[in-house]
């Protein structure tokens, strides 16, 4: 008997194709802008800036731009001709180039191109790709200085690379690329005066945001999970699943600074995960304690990392970039000396 066909079985297959087609299109468009604004970026530097007539430089290119403009119009403006000379200037080599932003459009690349660190602009380079920001998300991922909030950015420079190349050529993400800390919630709108349900509920309300802040391979599975253990019932405030980490993360909020007792509690949702959700070729579930302060001393005696417990603090309003960016390189000169007292202590015993 033969097989009745659906138009809606075709449609689907035409549309696979469709879309792999688009991408290719895109992809190739980008890729072809990007060699051709590299090319003038070059030709401008070769000719015009390192000639003899380096002095009149700025005049030529302003010349220049008047009639690029008038033929080709203001995609040609002087401001993204300058873009086109720093990203030849950035990346004078243009596989390098390639490579970096091969999945990426100009307005990306321009985006990127005035990070002067180069692991953090790979950073966002590899992580835009990855989780597909559009141009915005991008420029607020920088506003609120997401690499400085990771992990990742503590540790030494040669961990970064490797992490963030196994991260672009084998899709690893890892916990340091995963966690952040502080977390920046300033999108909740949040009164002066809150509760944690209300905490709860906004971030319910605006979860969609919340799990870009997180991170995009999130996914919410529960909020105020109940557990009954001894006839006594307890509450999750949080649960989500990572899919690249295959594992529960559970988020507990708190009011105040972080202190002791909340290990114990977190470590009984942790325990009655991995009894009861977590299946064979899960790894075991991780917490989340946001605070409104860490509480050094006791993290560092409570050793949270080995039992899979993390503590970060959370801002409901982000502060003056100046004092944000200072206090986020103060923690992250603290943690690289740890790590070299840590190392120090391994090497001489």
């Amino acid at each position: 008997m033969n097989k009745i066909i659906k138009a809606e079985d075709i449609f689907d297959k035409i549309s696979i194709l469709i879309e792999q087609a688009r991408k290719k299109v895109a992809t190739t468009i980008n890729q072809e802008m990007i060699l051709l604004y590299w090319n003038i970026g070059k030709t401008i530097k070769e000719e015009i800036i390192k000639s003899k007539r380096a002095e009149y430089g700025e005049k030529i290119v302003q010349s220049l731009t008047a009639l690029l403009v008038q033929r080709y119009g203001r995609g040609f403006s002087k401001r993204n001709i300058w873009y086109m000379i720093q990203t030849y200037e950035a990346y004078p080599i243009l596989q390098s180039l390639l490579g970096e932003f091969k999945d990426l459009s100009w307005t990306h690349t321009i985006t990127l191109i005035p990070i002067e660190d180069k692991l953090k602009r790979q950073f966002y380079a590899t992580l835009c790709s990855k989780e597909q920001w559009s141009t915005r998300t991008l420029q607020e991922r920088i506003r609120t200085m997401l690499y400085e909030r990771t992990a990742l950015s503590k540790l030494p420079e040669k961990t970064i690379e490797m992490q963030l190349l196994e991260l672009k050529e084998k899709d690893k993400m890892t916990p340091e690329l995963t966690f952040r800390d502080p977390y920046v919630l300033d999108f909740l709108e949040l009164s002066d005066t809150y509760s944690e349900k209300d905490i709860e509920k906004a971030i319910l309300n605006a979860l969609e945001k919340f799990i870009l802040e997180l991170g995009k391979d999130f996914y919410f599975v529960a909020r105020q999970k109940r557990i009954t253990l001894d006839d006594i019932d307890y509450y999750m405030d949080l649960v989500f699943y990572h899919r690249e980490l295959r594992c529960f993360v559970v988020i507990d909020l708190k009011l105040d600074k972080f202190r002791a007792e909340y290990k114990g509690q977190m470590e009984l949702y942790l325990r009655w995960l991995e009894k009861y959700e977590m299946r064979q070729d899960e790894n075991p579930p991780i917490g989340i304690i946001l605070c409104t302060e860490k509480g050094k001393e006791q993290i560092e005696l409570l050793f949270l990392p080995e039992d899979r417990i993390r503590v970060s603090k959370y801002l409901t309003k982000l502060p003056q970039k100046e004092l944000f960016s200072e206090q986020l390189h103060k923690a992250m000169q603290t943690a690289q000396v740890q790590l070299k007292k840590e190392s120090t202590c391994r090497s001489v015993f």
